[in-house]
């Protein structure tokens, strides 16, 4: 399976161009809502990707789960994460039914009080509550 659409690199480097022309005006980052989510099926790790670097589009910024209870918001490798390959030897895979209903900083603030990317709704509706991203 192909980690990136076109339609999906597409969207992510609109954001990465979008974020790179808003930290040259000195603008406040945007908080743009994760276009892909990808996993590991036998190693529990998660990417929530919003953006990727209009100069390099290898490196993508998301939220970064490694199954060790800290996920972070940090850059990756798109060709790291092709090269993943978990305790079965499975590839890293598209969740193809995830759509995002928060921003990236709402999934963070659920992930790091789940100490996992999480996607269940009484979670994430409580941290878009406190960081006043409710709908």
């Amino acid at each position: 399976m192909k980690l990136l659409t076109t339609s999906i690199r597409d969207q992510l480097l609109r954001n990465g161009r979008q974020r790179a022309a808003l930290d040259q005006a000195g603008e406040d980052d945007p908080d743009f809502v994760p276009v892909v989510k990808l996993f590991t099926p036998d190693a529990g790790c998660t990417w929530l990707l919003t953006e990727l670097d209009p100069d390099d589009p290898d490196i993508a910024f998301g939220l970064c789960d490694l199954g060790m209870g800290c996920p972070e918001l940090g850059s990756v490798l798109i060709s790291e994460l092709e090269s993943v390959r978990g305790r079965l030897g499975l590839p890293v895979e598209r969740d193809l039914h995830f759509r995002a209903e928060y921003p990236i900083s709402v999934y963070a603030r659920a992930a790091w009080n789940a100490a996992a990317i999480t996607e269940r709704p009484q979670e994430l509706a409580a941290a878009a509550q406190a960081a006043g991203d409710a709908p």
